[in-house]
């Protein structure tokens, strides 16, 4: 998905400038965004004050909407580089295409994980004929360095590992969980899991020392270490945790987001991902131009539009603040 945002600023992301080295409990507040016509977001991150959460650096929760008489999701080709997208639904499809030529329809707690590295464009669409409600989350994950020039690539993963606990199901999106590991290609330590609970859970959720985390809820109210979340607001925990407390008396859904501190700093601008101010402004060019990032077929529509850059320069940061 597209960061449609017309009023695109940089964000500053990444260094460990930004990293709580212990357990936390900080309250993130989305900001509410439109997308088109007919989807609204509530973003995550970034977040004012926390731009990251180990390797993940943009998360945007839709939904549930009621779509039965409306298009639905609806981003035309859009470009992307230096990250990877990660496509995660609980209600409704996905229709999604890129300049790879990949076409796959992405149902609910099915992983469409798309790798830019140095450029790729893609659209997203709620198929003609499509279920009554949509409701979902958009990740971009940040790629390191050595990473961030690989060729692009789409993977789709139907079935994917479970962790399981008394009440709880865990589908594994990415990285590594309580030693059950996701197909789905990563490039830094990291892990992406949804969380089922059923009411009356009460568990504890292994957790690694070294890894920062975030909880994103998604439906119904869980208690996170003792914190009570509702859908749509994301609680950021730090490191140092051995496990994580999570009570829930009537169902719910999370998601939990983590990775080791993202040592590298960055510049995050619309879409793209890049070290230096060339990169962004490279990169727009190519894009206006129609070069580099290939073209999506079988699109109805015109590809989005490049926001200007803003009049001071891009620098990255991270480390202090």
């Amino acid at each position: 998905m597209s960061n449609l945002d017309r009023e695109a600023v940089p964000s500053l992301c990444g260094g460990r400038g930004f990293v709580v080295a212990e357990p936390v409990r900080e309250l993130l507040s989305p900001r509410h965004v439109r997308l088109g016509e007919s989807t609204e977001v509530r973003r995550l991150l970034p977040n004012l004050g926390r731009r990251m959460v180990g390797a993940w650096c943009f998360v945007d929760h839709y939904g549930p909407d009621d779509i039965a008489d409306e298009p639905g999701m609806q981003v035309p080709p859009h470009p992307h580089m230096g990250l990877q997208t990660v496509s995660w639904l609980h209600e409704g499809e996905v229709l999604h295409r890129d300049s790879t030529g990949s076409l796959q329809t992405i149902r609910p707690r099915q992983l469409g994980l798309m790798t830019s590295g140095r450029a790729i464009s893609h659209s997203e669409e709620s198929p003609r004929s499509h279920a009554r409600f949509l409701h979902g989350a958009q990740l971009w994950v940040a790629l390191p360095d050595a990473h961030r020039h690989t060729d692009p690539r789409f993977e789709f993963h139907a079935d994917l590992p479970v962790v399981t606990a008394p009440g709880l199901t865990a589908t594994l999106l990415l990285g590594t969980l309580d030693g059950t590991s996701s197909p789905g290609t990563t490039y830094t330590p990291i892990v992406g899991a949804d969380l089922t609970l059923t009411g009356g859970t009460d568990v504890r959720l292994p957790m690694e020392r070294d890894f920062e985390y975030a909880v994103l809820s998604m439906a119904g109210e869980a208690h996170v270490d003792g914190v009570p979340l509702v859908p749509g607001s994301m609680l950021y925990l730090g490191c140092g945790r051995d496990e994580l407390p999570l009570r829930a008396d009537s169902d719910a859904s999370l998601m939990l987001l983590g990775g080791e501190p993202f040592e590298e700093e960055l510049i995050m601008f619309w879409n793209w991902i890049g070290r230096s101010q060339e990169e962004i402004v490279q990169a727009r060019r190519d894009w206006v131009e129609g070069t580099r990032f290939g073209e999506v077929k079988g699109y109805y529509g015109a590809p989005l539009s490049a926001p200007e850059l803003p009049p001071v320069p891009l620098k990255p940061r991270g480390r202090v603040r």
